[in-house]
């Protein structure tokens, strides 16, 4: 992950607050008391149940967003604060229902994020300094408890919202209470479509990881080596490797299907046989059962594909395209016939949106690499083979591409557009259905605000007037 310093563009830093308060008196212009005041740097301007928000994390807060380079202009202290106790009510309940995060999943984040900003910025040395951290330690100390905020807060809104559901009449009654010269306007969409060949390693290849994992499980079991370090050493999902291979998931965890059904069939402690999956082969080692959750180690070896192998699929996108030019069958009927990929293939090739499942990808909110792939094609021309990487570690895997549609940008059409407009209408229900749970639980929590911040405009009853 190549990015530059200026902006750290991460979005988990949004609220890190990490640039120490010492610094804040050549960074703030917002509040001329702090430069003078510091006895209010450390004060209290708020508590949330069991969580106290000091005006130094307002402040910190504020010099991250600008250091991100997000703009700062409409943002104000009693917003920032508003927020800051909105997170720490979410929290606060989140522990008072039981949705708990273990502390592996707090640090297998951190250490993601740890080695991001690492890349990042070039070296460990150059991150705490960057941060005005005089060690590592204290560097995760903190990362650690504001991942740890941040997760409950992000579990308690899941939980509200989870079970919310439009209808199509709601979906109808949505879109029809908009005035017409107030409905939305989508921007420019294309459809696309693709044909996909996923080189296959020879059998020797396959046997040579199989037993490796099964070396690994081996020494695992008998002599009681750690699995953690095995898959620091061994496995090559550079995801989770940082993190002894860990991952916390359920049953609703966007996982394959082939690695969910291995982790669900394990008792705890247990370590599974190596298995196949679109990525390579796996062992798994269950850690933990949490009810529905469970926190696995997992290593992942890819075997060797061949350049032979890769040419053979090359060579043969590029017959399967020369034969669409020529007529001989349609990019939907070849896709069907020819394309390795499951999840297209029966669709005639057509990519969805992982999004909202829609056939159409606005051409503002692409990914960049797809958007990479099909900006320089016409509508009907078929691309030659690109060649696609796996970055979560799979084998790579090779395709011809094809824009089928292209919309242009247009005002919201309730029968076209109905898949946009029914996402837009369930975040209306979900944001309504936060604001009565927000509401009630104001009333039923411990809420204290500083004399000072009781005039804010607060968009909830924090004053409790």
């Amino acid at each position: 992950m190549t990015m530059r310093i200026k902006g750290l563009s991460i979005a988990f830093f949004a609220m890190i607050g990490l640039v120490q308060a010492q610094e804040m008196d050549q960074a703030l212009s917002v509040d001329s008391t702090v430069s003078t005041n510091k006895i209010k740097l450390d004060g209290i301007a708020a508590v949330v149940g069991d969580y106290v928000i000091l005006e130094s994390d307002i402040d910190k807060t504020l010099i991250d967003l600008r250091n991100q380079g997000a703009s700062t202009e409409d943002v104000t202290r009693c917003g920032l604060l508003g927020k800051l106790m909105e997170d720490r009510l979410y929290a606060h309940q989140a522990v008072q229902d039981s949705l708990l995060v273990s502390d592996d999943m707090v640090n297998a984040q951190s250490d993601r994020q740890i080695q991001q900003l690492t890349q990042q910025i070039g070296s460990v040395e150059k991150m705490l300094s960057y941060y005005k951290k005089p060690d590592m330690e204290s560097f995760r100390e903190e990362l650690f408890e504001i991942n740890k905020l941040r997760m409950l807060s992000e579990k308690m809104q899941s939980k509200i919202v989870e079970e919310i559901e439009v209808t199509p009449e709601e979906v109808r009654q949505f879109f029809y209470k908009i005035p017409e010269d107030e409905r939305p306007i989508f921007g420019a969409e294309l459809e696309i479509g693709q044909i996909v060949k996923q080189p296959e390693a020879p059998e020797e290849e396959k046997q040579k990881v199989i037993n490796q994992l099964n070396e690994i499980r081996q020494d695992v079991l008998e002599n009681d080596s750690s699995f953690k370090v095995k898959a620091i050493l061994y496995t090559e999902d550079g995801e989770s490797r940082a993190n002894g291979g860990f991952y916390s998931m359920t049953k609703e965890t966007p996982f394959v299907k082939e690695f969910k059904d291995v982790a669900f069939s394990l008792r705890e402690g247990e370590i599974s046989e190596p298995f196949e999956s679109p990525f390579g082969y796996h062992i798994i080692y269950l850690e933990k059962i949490r009810g529905q959750e469970r926190d696995v180690r997992h290593i992942l070896m890819i075997p060797d594909i061949p350049k032979s192998a890769i040419d053979e699929a090359v060579s043969e996108l590029d017959t399967i395209r020369q034969h669409i030019l020529d007529g001989k069958y349609t990019f939907a009927e070849a896709a069907l016939n020819f394309s390795d990929e499951k999840e297209t293939k029966f669709d005639g090739g057509l990519l969805r949106n992982p999004i909202n499942f829609d056939s159409r990808f606005e051409l503002t909110k692409m990914d960049p690499t797809l958007y990479n792939q099909v900006r320089d094609l016409k509508d009907g021309e078929i691309s030659r083979p690109i060649r696609e990487n796996d970055p979560r570690g799979g084998a790579p895997k090779l395709k011809i591409m094809k824009i089928s549609n292209r919309y242009d940008e247009h005002e919201a059409d309730f029968a076209k557009d109905y898949l946009k407009i029914q996402e837009l209408a369930l975040r209306e229900k979900q944001f309504k259905a936060i604001k009565e749970w927000m509401d009630e639980h104001i009333e039923d929590t411990y809420i204290h605000v500083d004399d000072e911040s009781k005039s804010c405009n607060f968009a909830n009853n924090w004053v409790k007037q």
